[in-house]
């Protein structure tokens, strides 16, 4: 299913200086694990709650403006193109606007359980604990304003710029992509956040489905063909196509004229199988991705 930014309603948040808006792009994409959020922060405002999640990884990504990531009690600066990767237990932290226009991506959490460390209450799920406290929200926001400390000046190793994360090349037939993985740059282990550009009439990867990873794209500019099973349906800039796990409907991208650069996120499931039905062949992760050639044959064949 394929939305367009401007056709998701938002939805505003104010618990002092906790304060903006939010685009739950993902659920309204029709995503079934993962999620993706469009923050748009105002300037001196933060995001959230200082917060930890127990067993979900966050990707950020900055489209616009600039802001200031307060991590584990210090700031760093953070703009345009900047991926922020949020791992498992990790530091807690916060996002102040400049103000900040970002996407927010996440594997999808089993527990959803998210510390915050100023109130000490935890998040479980529509619950919290303790039980008869306050909502965690209100808690944070009784506690009074995050005052932020001066920027460092380096940033540290879960902060990458899009300029510092080399494009790889990949040109083969039809096929003429750059390719730069800015969740592997900045750290992340279970999930993954790419950033792909194809070359004005060429075409992405080849037509494949997952058996048991999610997949969400972003477009960031140009326009081009979004290609399902056998349906083409136009894309542009501002379109989010949600692919969840056991389909069987491959899909691909193909560029227009002026090309076609936009972000793909996924989960790093183990148990994943990958089937390319162009070529009958399926790649296999967790063994090392070995990828075979199969014969599709029926159910009842070779059994009578």
């Amino acid at each position: 299913m394929t939305i367009y930014f401007d056709e998701v309603a938002a939805s505003e948040r104010a618990f002092g200086d906790i304060r903006g808006t939010r685009q739950r792009l993902g659920a309204a994409a029709g995503s079934a694990s993962v999620g993706l959020s469009r923050w748009r922060i105002p300037a001196g405002a933060r995001n959230a709650p200082v917060h930890a999640h127990a067993d979900e990884e966050e990707i950020f990504f900055v489209l616009e403006g600039e802001g200031l990531l307060w991590q584990d009690g210090r700031t760093h600066p953070v703009g345009p193109g900047d991926t922020i990767v949020h791992r498992v237990d990790g530091a807690p932290h916060t996002l102040f606007g400049g103000p900040l226009d970002v996407l927010a991506f996440s594997e999808g959490a089993t527990t959803r359980l998210v510390w915050l460390p100023r109130p000490n209450v935890m998040w479980a799920g529509q619950r919290w604990l303790p039980l008869d406290g306050p909502r965690p929200f209100e808690a944070e926001a009784a506690l009074g304003p995050l005052e932020p400390p001066a920027p460092d000046r380096e940033r540290p190793s879960n902060v990458v710029a899009l300029a510092d994360v080399e494009p790889v090349s990949v040109r083969r037939g039809r096929t003429d992509t750059a390719r730069r993985r800015l969740g592997a740059a900045a750290g992340a282990v279970r999930s993954g956040l790419t950033e792909i550009s194809i070359a004005p009439g060429a075409a992405g990867h080849p037509p494949h489905c997952h058996s048991a990873e999610e997949e969400l794209f972003v477009v960031l500019e140009g326009s081009g063909t979004l290609l399902l099973g056998d349906e083409r349906e136009p894309i542009r800039a501002g379109g989010v196509v949600a692919r969840p796990a056991g389909t069987g409907v491959a899909h691909s991208f193909e560029a227009g004229p002026e090309g076609l650069r936009f972000l793909a996120y996924g989960q790093h499931d183990p148990r994943d199988v990958c089937f390319y039905p162009r070529s009958s062949k399926i790649s296999v992760r967790g063994i090392g991705s070995v990828r075979f050639l199969v014969e599709q044959v029926g159910y009842w064949d070779g059994e009578e």
